[in-house]
């Protein structure tokens, strides 16, 4: 399992989304947002890397909740945060 399953609290986890697998439509709704926001964040000058695009295929491979996405990223985040405090 991931990492982040360590850091969330289990009320996190307990929303009936959290574990739901997106459908074929769903993902497909996914794909053509993430497209437009990859190219958002180019003309702003920020575009995505290799890691982040991966991160985002990952999601899409595994059907995850946008729940479950949102906690991952925040997750992610908070263990760059504590590792840029030490």
């Amino acid at each position: 399992m991931f990492q982040y399953n360590k850091l969330m609290s289990d009320d996190d986890k307990k929303t009936p989304e959290f574990d739901r697998l997106l459908t074929d439509e769903e993902l497909a709704l996914v794909a053509k947002r993430r497209i437009k926001g990859m190219h958002l964040q180019e003309i702003e000058g920020n575009p995505l890397d290799a890691e982040d695009i991966a991160m985002f295929e990952m999601f899409d491979k595994n059907r995850w909740s946008h729940e479950k996405r949102i906690a991952y990223i925040t997750e992610q985040a908070k263990i760059a945060r504590d590792a840029q405090k030490k």
